[in-house]
């Protein structure tokens, strides 16, 4: 999952960035309404977690933006203004949800997840390939019924190759969602965290290398 935090509390948004990115998801971090415009034009962003009095372009007209745009990236508009008028005319915008500060930051990590889940194709919460089985919300993997001890960066790259669905994933479709925008494109990155989950799936090897193409997983 990939996510944009709009903040310009800059500890605020370091803070939650730093939360998520804990739990293996690929974060960018701005501070201003211009910049979100901006990556959100570069990047697709599963989520934006957006402050709705930005500097510089204000959150409203960022928030409305986005909703014109693909049509696949979830606005969830935080902001200190908890009036019911306040909720509805931020969701008349265009936000897909709505969370008032101060927050709790589990909240928030739920409600990221709920809309991640719309932004997407509906698949089972419980994604199951080869043995593999990977349930996003628990943060639990195993294979064969045994857990698997995987890094945040393992238990992503593990998420795409399942969502996949036996589709070949290419190395640069892997660094756009399970890393952030200051992952080196031209760093062996990708190639060593596969690496690394395929040894910790163990034997037979159900993570296939296509040459010129990317990765596969099955059998």
């Amino acid at each position: 999952m990939r996510v944009l935090v709009a903040e310009d509390e800059e500890l605020l948004a370091d803070s939650v960035a730093e939360g998520l990115r804990h739990l293996g998801l690929a974060v960018d971090v701005c501070y201003d309404g211009d910049a979100a415009l901006e990556r959100a034009m570069v990047n697709r962003y599963d989520v934006v977690v957006l402050d709705r009095d930005l500097p510089l372009v204000h959150g409203d007209e960022v928030c409305r933006r986005i909703a014109d745009g693909d049509g696949e990236t979830r606005v969830l508009m935080l902001t200190a203004a908890a009036g019911i008028r306040d909720r509805v005319d931020g969701l008349g915008l265009g936000a897909d949800d709505y969370l008032t500060k101060p927050f709790a930051f589990a909240e928030l990590v739920a409600r990221v997840h709920a809309l991640a889940r719309r932004a997407r194709p509906a698949l089972p919460p419980v994604l199951d390939c080869a043995g593999v089985r990977l349930d996003s919300a628990k943060r639990f993997a195993s294979r064969e019924g045994q857990p698997l001890s995987l890094s945040p960066k393992e238990f992503a790259v593990l998420e795409v190759l399942l969502r996949a669905q036996g589709r070949v994933v290419s190395p640069e479709e892997l660094l756009e969602k399970a890393w952030d925008e200051h992952a080196d494109p031209f760093t062996n990155t990708v190639r060593v965290t596969v690496m690394t989950l395929r040894r910790k799936l163990g034997e037979p090897a159900v993570i296939r290398t296509v040459p010129g193409a990317g990765y596969q997983l099955g059998t």
